[in-house]
């Protein structure tokens, strides 16, 4: 299975820009007012999950952090995050991986996904995904977790979607983590479309 995943997500990188993907963001809004709220400094470990092409780790490093890890299952993701932040690329540990089989090799002080959950649409795949989440944190690291809402889009790139609620996203987190906060989004597609999305901060136990 993680072949094939492998394959469509290198096609989708192979054969479309990456700003003209429906999940592309000139400016990671969100996300960065999700971490200025922690008021973590910038020698906290970040590893942003599914990360590929997006410019969240550019702006990362423009703000000083200093401890980033990019994973994608898609190598052609991360070799145009690479390409774009050039030399500056050497900052940030780049690891090609599906999450539900990868195995972290330390812990992180936040873990950030924007809509890698929500393509776990069986109960084993997120339990595989859970289990590499807790062994890549720690008591007291923050989780930062984006999903199609239950209006947003049943599927995306072909694939079939999980959609979540602030509760459901709550439950499916609660044997080690505690929901801090929640909010939704409504994302604008490069085509001009709009997705509706469910962001929650949880906090390890």
């Amino acid at each position: 299975m993680t072949d094939a995943k492998r394959e469509h997500w290198d096609a989708v990188y192979r054969t479309k820009a990456a700003d003209s993907v429906s999940w592309y963001q000139p400016m990671p809004e969100p996300s960065l007012r999700a971490l200025d709220a922690l008021q973590l400094p910038v020698t906290a470990s970040l590893i942003d999950v599914g990360g590929g092409a997006s410019s969240l780790v550019d702006r990362l490093v423009e703000r000083g952090w200093s401890d980033l890890t990019v994973l994608d299952i898609a190598a052609p993701a991360l070799d145009l995050a690479k390409a774009r932040l050039g030399d500056e690329s050497a900052r940030v540990a780049w690891v090609i991986g599906d999450v539900t089989v990868w195995r972290p090799g330390r812990q992180y002080d936040v873990w950030h996904d924007r809509a890698v959950f929500h393509f776990l649409t069986e109960p084993e795949q997120r339990l595989a995904y859970r289990h590499a989440l807790e062994t890549g944190t720690a008591t007291d690291s923050f989780v930062i977790v984006a999903t199609f809402a239950p209006d947003g889009p049943e599927r995306c790139s072909g694939l079939p979607v999980q959609r979540y609620d602030a509760a459901a996203l709550a439950h499916e987190f609660s044997s080690a983590f505690a929901l801090q906060r929640d909010w939704r989004e409504e994302h604008t597609t490069p085509g001009g479309g709009r997705q509706s999305f469910q962001w929650c901060v949880f906090r390890r136990r």
